[in-house]
């Protein structure tokens, strides 16, 4: 609901700024839609579309600098009606530009190349960031790209042999697949195929006992984060005692907090990488 309520803000804010609310054209390509937070230049159609659940887009961030943004990605061209009078490239972009600060978005870094004017804008509301390259000459024709920017969702957890071998041959092994809610200790479902490997390998070795332990990133107070590590840490051994029959004697829970990372803070890729549930040897 508030993701609705945030889009219906930014299509009324389109209405001072002469981006009217148009409907979808019949001559919009099949499949094809408006992002979900913009509408578009009143005349236009959608010549060509493309959304992807998960990729990267290189945004103009400054001269000679660029950062890369992954999450769900939306391309959109639109093609003016014939006989029209077009729309400078720069009248689109400061179309989407007074949009996005209308909710408190605004523009990265503009530039013109080749008589086409580039926008890169960013909007964050709440835990939403979204990017988007608006890009229009004084010929008809207009492009959107955005990316809903989000970490992939990690499908693919590490086989039973290959969690073996990483203790076998470091002492220590990271499984990524084992999910939480933000700032909460519960296992969520999707942690299931991630803790069936885990059975699995110790099921194979009777005499393997573990450390299960817990890893955060280092957003918060670190206090708080070395209890939630622990927290997380009892929930795993918990799960594999009660779910899976593993003997508690077996299992050892603790946390670590943000004291080990493997890789950079700074970034949210990093600070996903350093949330984690590793197990060491004993």
């Amino acid at each position: 609901m508030r993701n609705r309520i945030f889009s219906l803000l930014l299509m009324f804010a389109l209405i001072p700024f002469n981006l009217a609310l148009a409907a979808s054209d019949p001559k919009d390509i099949s499949g094809s839609k408006d992002p979900d937070i913009f509408s578009r230049m009143p005349g236009f159609h959608i010549s060509s579309y493309e959304t992807l659940e998960f990729d990267r887009y290189e945004f103009q961030t400054g001269s000679g600098k660029t950062e890369k943004v992954e999450g769900r990605r939306t391309f959109v061209a639109y093609t003016a009606k014939e006989g029209m009078t077009y729309p400078s490239g720069l009248q689109v972009i400061r179309n989407y530009v007074n949009a996005a600060k209308a909710v408190g978005g605004g523009p990265v870094y503009e530039y013109e190349d080749g008589g086409t004017q580039y926008s890169t804008i960013r909007i964050q509301k709440e835990n939403a960031e979204i990017w988007v390259e608006v890009s229009g000459a004084n010929n008809g024709m207009y492009n959107v790209q955005l990316v809903n920017k989000q970490l992939m969702k990690q499908e693919v957890v590490a086989n039973a042999d290959a969690l073996s071998k990483g203790i076998k041959e470091t002492g220590r092994v990271a499984v990524y697949g084992i999910y939480f809610d933000t700032g909460k200790a519960d296992l969520k479902p999707a942690s299931d195929p991630a803790l069936a490997e885990i059975v699995k390998m110790l099921k194979a070795d009777a005499t393997l006992k573990v450390y299960v332990v817990g890893h955060t990133d280092n957003a918060g107070q670190f206090a708080n984060n070395v209890k939630l590590s622990q927290d997380r840490a009892a929930s795993v051994v918990s799960a594999l005692t009660s779910k899976y029959g593993i003997a508690a004697a077996r299992l050892t829970p603790f946390g670590a907090g943000p004291t080990s990372p493997v890789a950079s803070n700074k970034s949210d890729e990093g600070k996903a990488k350093n949330r984690r549930v590793e197990l060491v040897g004993q």
